[in-house]
């Protein structure tokens, strides 16, 4: 009873100093005392953020929940995550392959119209440059536009014709029998290489190319590269351009088999496009 009445005696003091209503104090500290509700929410929540390495926001963060069997607003997702302090980390000297028209440029057949209703009818590639520890490297990729997977890619320690060439043929590999995709790409000398228009001549590939100098004809590549080095390149720490390159090789990994998007109803891109396959 002594010990109750000090108790309240000190507190008293406290709130005369601090200018808090009695009520306030204790509304606040009985609120203390009941339990979280969301303690198991907050809990998968900070572990999905921390398995994508800081890459997924709410929205994404919201599918993979679901996918684990939650039920929760994407709202709610969001004001947990901000209560949390979790944020997604996630925001170039563009590497420019065009140097004239050194080759036959091809007519701009996907005219901007990014859509699609299956796998294999439209392809984007492009070449990005990574310049690292007084070197560089290069990325070419190939991406289908209906379910936004790496279809191939090479990294080359120099942007030569073998780079885009031997990233076509891989594609080629695994081209089903019949399709015929159109392969759209910007003006690169690489592309209009006759060596390589050849290779997609005998392949059934029609070629298309982004008017010069127009970054929007190709804008899904430029969201790719961009994606890529904001969630690689400006997220993570690396000891050498080895380091560098095995990071990259795992996360085009991870981009295809386990980055789930919003768009794709929280499928990674491999899963979408393997379940449109074989529907088709």
């Amino acid at each position: 009873m002594i010990w109750e009445l000090r108790h309240e005696y000190k507190v008293s003091l406290l709130l005369d100093v601090a200018g808090l209503a009695r009520a306030t104090y204790y509304y606040h500290t009985k609120r203390r005392q009941v339990p979280d509700k969301y303690s198991e929410i907050k809990e998968q929540i900070t572990n999905i953020f921390h398995e994508n390495h800081g890459r997924y926001g709410y929205r994404r963060i919201t599918l993979e929940m679901k996918n684990r069997g939650y039920c929760i607003n994407h709202k709610t997702v969001q004001r947990l995550m901000n209560n949390l302090k979790l944020e997604c980390k996630v925001r170039i000297k563009k590497y420019r392959s065009y140097k004239g028209e050194v080759g036959k440029v091809a007519p701009n057949l996907l005219e901007r119209d990014f859509s699609t209703t299956a796998p294999n009818q439209k392809w984007v590639t492009d070449v990005t440059e990574f310049s690292l520890f007084g070197q560089k490297i290069y990325l070419s990729p190939i991406l289908d536009l209906y379910s936004s997977d790496v279809v191939s890619y090479v990294i080359s320690d120099k942007p030569v014709l073998s780079m885009v060439m031997n990233m076509t043929k891989k594609a080629i590999e695994i081209l089903p029998s019949g399709a015929h995709p159109i392969l759209h790409s910007d003006q690169g000398w690489q592309n209009q290489h006759k060596h390589y228009q050849y290779l997609l001549e005998q392949c059934g590939i029609q070629q298309s190319m982004s008017r010069k100098g127009n970054c929007l004809d190709n804008a899904v590549m430029e969201n790719f590269f961009g994606l890529l080095k904001s969630e690689l390149l400006y997220l993570e720490e690396f000891d050498s351009m080895e380091h560098f390159v095995a990071a990259l090789e795992d996360y085009l990994d991870y981009y295809n088999n386990r980055r789930i998007k919003v768009k794709l109803k929280g499928l990674s891109p491999a899963v979408h496009r393997k379940q449109a396959l074989l529907i088709a």
